[in-house]
This record gives structure tokens, sequence and C-alpha cells, in this order.
């Protein structure tokens, strides 16, 4: 066969075929080295109904294996396969390099240039082998990968973990409130307590004003509950051959226990796989999440990235790491206990092309699924009900800012890279990206479809994820409240007040809500009356906000429980004022970590939940897994290809 020759299927060779079916050269050359001609078709046919190419196909959907396909390529060149081990040169450009698939090789080997092309990259190499004085040497993608990071390990740390701070300094919460700021804050909110609690006319002026405030900060609660849920439109799905290509992101860390159940779930995604770029993000050193993940059957469009070892040692940083490899147009964040929904990527990829291009994320629907572990998840799941399938619509219908979920977050992928990534050092690092989002002039749009999630159900556990929340709610607003007129300039009067609601709003309410409600009950309940107009008007405001916060924590729930079904739970909202003083010492515990340890990332054992409502987090995992990856038939290697 010629270098650019195409080899045809004819109706003798394939009984099956209804005409003679060329194959692209990406995929041709195997032909005439032994792999079977019916697993080539097959690759064909995938790469025409999905609008991609053959070499894609073949290797996404595991019809030949990775190193057999490039050793194979390697010798129909001439030219010499290399496996793992080899050593690059010192004028490697990184991530260039893993963008075209080629690198140069150190001194002392027999080639200046190893490549591992992919897709239709593949036929240009084949096509341009002939006018080339000598082929480079060719290895997997895998292969180069690795390669590339042990060679520049301590770059792609570093600039995993300083990007944001050196291309946009404002939006980095690097290095951070120090402890005298806290010291100062706190003196600050003190002083300010102690002068709301003065009987003296300006106490009652600045009582006043708080209670204004406060009276719009619960207005976005119970303006979202007023909002009818959004009719389910059925949206025309979009054909294969127009779907993107994904990038799925899953940083673990310690995660060994759930990786049987996240394999599965991804497995099981009602998208083609020639279209899927999947990555498991693991930290050096956690050789026990890399062990289980070893001994799942892993489909080839799965990829293990083990992220050089740097600090901090975050999600945020792991994924920052990753960005750069991504291949999708689209790329979506998971957490390792996430089980999806099998179509949330077709729904996600509709409604991206249905929307305008300043919607650059997508929110998805979080779930707390494991409500018989005892009253904190039933409690977290009202909660997680409100957020997510109340308010979450609701800025999502007005356009405001919206603090991410930190996971089930699809993105565009060029808005992504524009925007730097993630920001390594806080720890919560979606509600921060959500910000900056609308700080660029983007809006998070909401994604109608479900994935389930582990709650905590062990109170210390609980705590430290909170405090974690907190932590980084008060990270992000102290970092976009540095230059608070820019900021209010950049979003607008009712999208700022939305941010200071939903951010430091969160906190600040979270820390004083005790004392407001010890206080504002013996205010209200053991007033004598008198002082005058200015005196009526701030107990009227003090009754407007229990009442409506009141309202505020209730009816969220209720209405969030309704939509879900879950009518069971409904008695439960009435002891969510009780649950908010735990987010309370999460809230008073996260000021003092954040003094202490500020970008300590208090990480949640998963795995633990012993029920599944709906059934999503139990399952006969191995079973699934076989199901979900099927064997490949065999592709044999000619003798002599090594």
């Amino acid at each position: 066969m010629g270098s650019q020759g195409a080899v045809t299927l004819s109706n003798v060779e394939h009984r099956r075929s209804a005409r003679i079916i060329p194959l692209p050269p990406e995929i041709g050359f195997l032909a005439t080295e032994g792999i079977p001609l019916d697993v080539l078709e097959r690759a064909v046919r995938s790469a025409r109904r999905c609008g991609t190419d053959a070499a894609t196909a073949l290797l996404n959907e595991g019809l030949v294996s990775e190193e057999c396909f490039y050793r194979v390529l390697a010798r129909h060149l001439g030219t010499r396969f290399l496996a793992e081990g080899f050593a690059l040169g010192e004028d490697l450009r990184y991530p260039d390099c893993l963008v075209v698939g080629a690198a140069p090789l150190g001194r002392g080997e027999c080639h200046r240039i190893v490549a591992a092309p992919r897709g239709r990259a593949v036929a240009r190499l084949i096509a341009a082998a002939g006018r080339l004085d000598a082929p480079p040497a060719i290895t997997t993608p895998t292969a180069l990968r690795l390669a590339v990071f042990a060679r520049n390990g301590d770059e792609i740390a570093r600039d995993a973990a300083e990007s944001l701070q050196r291309r946009h300094p404002a939006w980095s919460c690097r290095p951070g409130l120090q402890a005298i700021d806290l010291a100062l804050i706190a003196l600050a909110l003190a002083l300010l307590t102690l002068l709301i609690r003065l009987p003296t006319l300006t106490s009652l002026v600045l009582l006043a004003l708080v209670q204004v405030l406060m009276i719009a900060l619960l207005t976005f609660r119970l303006a979202a509950v007023a909002m009818s849920a959004a009719p389910k439109v059925a949206r025309p799905g979009l054909p294969d051959d127009a779907l993107p290509t994904y990038t799925i992101l899953v940083a673990l860390h310690r995660e060994a226990r759930v990786i049987p159940r996240l394999v599965y779930s991804l497995g099981r995604l009602d998208y083609p796989a020639a279209k899927l770029d999947i990555k498991f993000l693991l930290e050096a050193g956690d050789h026990e999440t890399a062990a289980a993940l070893r001994a799942v059957p892993l489909p080839p469009r799965f990829e293990i990235v083990t992220v050089p070892e740097g600090l901090p040692r975050t999600k945020p940083r792991a994924l920052c790491a990753a960005l750069a490899l991504a291949r999708g147009d689209l790329l979506v964040v998971y957490d390792a206990e996430d089980v999806i929904e099998p179509d949330q990527l077709r729904v996600a990829a509709a409604v991206f092309a249905a929307s305008a291009p300043s919607v650059a994320c997508l929110q998805g629907r979080l779930v707390i699924d494991n409500h018989g572990d005892g009253w904190l998840p039933r409690l977290f799941a009202i909660e997680y009900a409100a957020l997510f399938d109340v308010l979450g619509p609701a800025l999502a219908a007005w356009r405001m800012p919206t603090p991410l979920g930190g996971t089930s977050t699809h993105f565009r992928t060029d808005v992504l890279r524009r925007l730097h990534g993630w920001d390594p050092w806080n720890v919560t690092e979606d509600a921060d990206l959500g910000l900056r989002l609308a700080l660029a002039g983007y809006h998070v749009g909401d994604l109608p479809s479900s994935t389930f999630e582990e709650a905590p159900k062990r109170l210390g556990a609980w705590l430290r994820q909170r405090t974690r929340w907190m932590k980084g709610f008060l990270q992000t607003s102290a970092t976009h409240g540095r230059f608070p007129l820019a900021t209010y300039r950049r979003l607008g009067p009712a999208e700022s007040l939305c941010a200071l609601a939903l951010l430091p709003g969160t906190v600040v309410s979270a820390l004083f809500y005790p004392f407001m409600l010890v206080g504002g009950l013996a205010e209200l309940m053991l007033d004598e009356g008198g002082g005058g107009v200015l005196r009526y008007l701030t107990r009227a405001g003090a009754w407007t906000i229990f009442l409506g916060g009141l309202a505020a924590i209730w009816l969220p729930g209720i209405v969030g429980c309704l939509r879900r079904g879950w009518h069971d739970l409904l008695p439960l909202v009435a002891l969510l004022p009780a649950y908010y003083l735990l987010v309370s010492l999460a809230a008073w515990l996260a000021v003092f970590e954040l003094a202490r340890h500020p970008h300590r990332w208090n990480k949640t054992e998963h795995g633990l939940a012993r029920h599944s409502r709906s059934g999503a987090l139990a399952g006969r995992w191995g079973a699934g897994l076989r199901s979900a990856s099927p064997a490949p038939p065999p592709s044999p290697v000619p003798a002599g290809s090594g």
C-alpha cells in the first residue's frame, strides 16, 4: 500500500458490507499490518455517525489498544517505537508539545523528534513521511505525557499554583487575609454589635440601616420561592455528529472506596465514546487511589493523570494542571462520589447550543441521596434542594452572580482558559469562579439534570466540610472586595447586592445568627414600647427580619422538597432554624481557621453511605463495570512490530 492510499473493503472481503467502504488514511495502514477488517469497518461506521475521525473512534471505543495502534504506526513508517522511559530535550515547550503531539528528544537518542499524533494528524504524518529525511520516532500520547511531566514536573506544578496570581493578581486570593486583618475585622464587628445594642439615637439609626440591608438580602431567597418552577421543555437533542467533544475532569485524593461506583457512573454516560475525554486527576503519593483505579477495567477513553507534587494540595490546583490537557470544546467537573444522570452531557450540550455565547457555565442540580443515614443527611438534603432546585434556577433566570456548586459545573473550555482556570489557593474555588464569571461579563445557566451526592453522616465530618466552605466564602469576599468600587462598576447595583448577599452575607449572617435570634427574640418580647417614631420603625424592622428570616429558611426548603417529591421530609423543614445553629458554629470555626491555616483543604471522606433513596449510590458495580466497558476484539500485533 502507498503511504497515502486508501484501503477498501469489498463485498468479497467482507460480505456484510453493502458497498465498498473506504478506510481513511488515519487507520487504513492498519489493514496491511494484520488488524481485522471488521474492526476497522466498525470504527469507520462509528466515526461517520459521530462526525469524528476514525482513529479517535477506534481508540476511544477500545477496538484497538493504544500501544498496538502506535506500534503498528511506527512499523508502517519504518521508524522506532518508544515505550515509556525515554528522555526529552531541554527545549521542551509545555503545553504546546502535548497539543501538537510531538516533542524534542534528549541527547543520545537516535531521533531528534518523538511524535504521538492523534486523530487526523496521523493521516497528515503518513502523508508527509515520504517527504521527510527521516520520520520521527513514535510513541503513545500517554507515554508522551508521562515523559513531559517527568521532564517539566516542577514547572507544571508551579504554573498550576501561580498562573492566576501571575496573570491576574486581582483575582487571586493569595496571600489572603493575615492575622492582623482578621483581628481588625473582629474588632470592627464587635464595636458594630455594641453600637447597635447601645440605646442611643445613633444606634437606632444604624440599626435601621442594618435592618434595611438585611431585608434586602432576604428578598433574594423569598423572590426565588415566588418564581414557579421552569416547565420541562423537551429540547431537541443534538445528533451525534453535531455534539462537541466533552472533557470530564475528576480530581481524586484518597478516594479508593468510591472508584468502582465512579467508573460505572461515567462509563454509562449516554455520549459518543469518540467524543469523550475523561481524566482522573491523582495527587502524587496517593497510591491507594491509584491501586483502586488499576483494579477496575477502565475503558480506553479514561486517562489517569498524576499531578506533579507541589503546594497547595487542593482540588483547584489539580484542575488547573489538567486544564491545559483538555481536548474538549466543553468541560465538566465532577466529584468522586457523584452518580450522574446518563444523559446529562447531551442535555448540557443542547442547552449550550441554544444559549447565547455569554452563557459560559451551566450548573447541574446537586441532590443529596443518602437520606436514610440519619437526621444530618436529611437536613442537608433539604438545604441542597433549596439551593439547587429553587435558588439556583432563579439566579440563572435573573442572570445574577452564582456561587457554583463545585461539581456538575459545565463550562465552555475557551472561556475557562481566558479566566485562567480556578484559584488553587481558594478552598471554595467554585464560588470564586462563579463570581469571576460575572465580573468578566458571563452568565451561569441552569442545567435541569441531577447529580446524586453523598452527604456526611457524622457531625465532625459535616463541620469540617462546612468550615471549609465558609472559609472559602471569606477568601472570595476578601479577594474581590479589595477594590469595591471597581467590583460595583463591573457588576452593577442589583448584581453587587446579590454577590454581597450570597458570599459575605452568608458568612456574616451565619456568624450573628444565634445572637440575632436570641437577642431579637428578647428585644421583641421584652420591649416596653415608647421611644418615638424611629424606635417604632426599628421594632417593626426587627419583626420583619425575624419573620422574614424564618420564611427565608423554611419556604425554599418546603418548595425544594415539593419539587423533588420528598413529602416525607417536609416535617423536618421545621428543624432548619436549629440546623443553622450548626452552620453558625462552622462559620466561627472558619474565621479561626482562616487566621491559622488559610489554605488548608479539609478533606471529606466519601463512600460511607449505607442508604440511597434513588438507588444511585447502591448497586453491583462489578457487573456494571463489565457492561460499561465491553471487551475489545483481538487486535494482533505483527511479529517484529516492537
